[in-house]
């Protein structure tokens, strides 16, 4: 998995006591539990700060019907939410 570096950090009591459980009830080390645990974070962290990208999806069909070719966006808008059509 690479190369590992050596490192101290602070937990609080309770929070290393229920680690430790947890970790023993995995049958895992407190070391992989912090490892899965930083890497959750940072993979989420990772997902965050990607850029959002509108996937491209159309519709089988051959376009707007021929009475809305020239219809305006506030037409389509209001037919779209309930309005009858021009």
């Amino acid at each position: 998995m690479g190369a590992h570096m050596k490192t101290t950090i602070e937990l609080g009591d309770s929070l290393l006591a229920e680690a430790k459980r947890v970790a023993a009830e995995r049958n895992t080390t407190l070391r992989a539990l912090v490892e899965a645990g930083l890497r959750e974070v940072l993979g989420e962290h990772r997902r965050a700060a990607a850029p959002f990208r509108l996937r491209r999806v159309t519709a089988k069909g051959k376009g707007l019907r021929p009475a809305l070719q020239g219809a305006s966006w506030q037409q389509l808008r209001d037919m779209a939410y309930g309005d009858p059509a021009p």
